[in-house]
């Protein structure tokens, strides 16, 4: 039986960080992962880099330059006839980069020494992995390690009023794999995959509808970023039904019918398409948890402290499968703090400080607490807005929807959220993290230089305008 300090379940973001930085430290490590790409092969990366975040970036890039030939590149001088999509060849393109990327974490492993074996790892006991191959045509391998993280993500949720066929009825995986353009397509859910991949098939000509059930579109964001949102994608050609319960959908050749109710009435919807996105359900029905008796709570999430631990001594879990955010970057930071920790180390990883993003067109990003959150709590805060109409570097990209808002204590000054829906969100928001860790207040960002002509400066003048003194509106 191989011995081994760290055993990791699960190939993703989350695992293949941890397993990578636990060699960095010196630690005899193994990856047990059961992923099998499209090609029918074993592949690292986990759900973000297979079927999540980086197809769906590739996707929604492709669109998005179709989208600009389409309507927008007349305005720079830029004269097209006949712009066609070969959606075949987005796709082929899409699974080259998660090859590139793939390959790029199988040729990590292999520089740093790490064990990676294919199929699926159940807990014997706190130091004992079974590893069924996929196949299942072998015994298990047995393995034993001092220490075991858990980091096996999440798949899509299924409801059983649209059951998923990923034909007609598809969930996030298939969306990214469709063979032509549904001329109508319905998405079940308005979060972000719902939102992403929605948007992609609009950019390419589909007449898409997004059911959103609650009341409000994107709750969780700021308030004033929902309604831009809310603004934005129903003029590009979202159709965005609020308070919409679907009660059944019927699939044929023909396409689907969509029934759904939207308060007492009753309506029915005729796609090609549907895309069930109602969010995501941790893995961790194959880990014989109530086997060995490792916690889980109602909702099949692993319960763990503040650093990650369980209620098994030397078995930590990571990412998807425990609270907090279900984001690939959370689940990297987690996996690293756990790992450090074993070595002997104190990692801290702040929960407030997380960013969530959402790359849409325009871009969306926040971090930390939204302006409804601080007044429910009673926090005094004071906030400074920016539109990017009033920004140079906006106006010659063409981009000028959007703003970047700022929430900074009343008293103390110190940065408690920031909220930004406009081009280039997605990275700007790093800044914003970055303040927020060092306890920065909106005077330092005000006080630090910002290059001009960028987007960053609505960064800068949304800071000033924290004490009401911005300089370009």
């Amino acid at each position: 039986m191989k011995q081994y300090d760290i055993v990791v379940i699960g190939g993703g973001p989350g695992g293949y960080v941890a397993a990578i930085r636990a060699a960095q430290l010196g630690l005899k490590t193994v990856v047990v992962d059961n992923l099998i790409n499209k090609q029918g092969r074993p592949a690292l990366g986990g759900t973000c880099l297979n079927v999540g975040c980086i197809p769906s970036k590739a996707l929604l890039d492709s669109s998005h330059h179709y989208s600009f030939l389409q309507h927008d590149a007349a305005k720079h001088g830029i004269q097209t006839a006949n712009v066609s999509m070969d959606v075949a060849r987005m796709i082929k393109r899409k699974d080259e980069i998660v090859s590139n990327l793939t390959g790029g974490v199988a040729a990590l492993f292999l520089k740093h020494k790490i064990d990676w074996l294919k199929g699926t790892g159940t807990l014997v006991d706190a130091n004992t992995v079974d590893v069924v191959a996929a196949d299942a045509a072998t015994a298990p391998e047995r393995i034993r390690g001092k220490h075991i993280i858990i980091a096996t993500g999440s798949r899509p949720r299924h409801v059983a009023a649209a059951p998923v066929d990923q034909n007609n009825i598809v969930d996030s995986t298939g969306a990214l794999e469709f063979d032509s353009v549904p001329k109508q397509l319905a998405v079940i859910g308005g979060g972000v995959v719902g939102l992403e991949l929605g948007s992609v098939w609009q950019r390419l000509g589909s007449d898409v509808t997004l059911l959103v059930r609650g009341d409000q579109f994107l709750a969780k964001a700021e308030t004033a970023v929902s309604q831009e949102a809310m603004h934005q994608l129903t003029k590009q050609g979202l159709n965005i039904v609020l308070g919409a319960a679907l009660v059944a959908t019927k699939s044929t050749k023909a396409g689907v019918t969509v029934t759904y109710r939207v308060g007492s009435e009753e309506h029915t919807l005729k796609v090609d398409k549907v895309l069930v996105s109602v969010g995501r359900e941790p893995n961790t029905d194959k880990l014989n948890a109530s086997g060995i008796g490792l916690q889980i709570d109602k909702n099949g999430f692993i319960v763990v402290d503040e650093h990650c631990k369980t209620n098994l001594a030397n078995v930590y879990a990571i990412g998807d499968v425990v609270r907090g955010p279900m984001l690939a970057h959370k689940a990297s930071e987690e996996g690293i703090a756990v790992v450090e920790r074993i070595s002997g180390q104190a990692p801290h990883v702040n929960f407030n400080t997380i960013p969530w993003v959402i790359y849409t067109q325009p871009e969306i990003a926040w971090v930390g607490a939204t302006s409804q959150e601080l007044t429910a709590q009673g926090i005094p805060f004071h906030s400074g807005s920016f539109p990017f109409k009033a920004n140079g570097r906006a106006h010659s990209l063409g981009e000028l929807g959007g703003f970047v808002k700022i929430l900074a204590h009343a008293q103390t000054d110190r940065v408690l959220g920031v909220h930004i829906i406009g081009p280039g969100a997605s990275e700007m928001i790093a800044e914003a993290v970055m303040a927020m860790e060092f306890d920065g207040s909106a005077e330092d960002i005000a006080r630090t230089v910002h290059a001009h002509p960028t987007l960053s400066e609505a960064f800068h003048e949304a800071a000033l305008g924290v004490a009401k003194r911005t300089l370009h509106i």
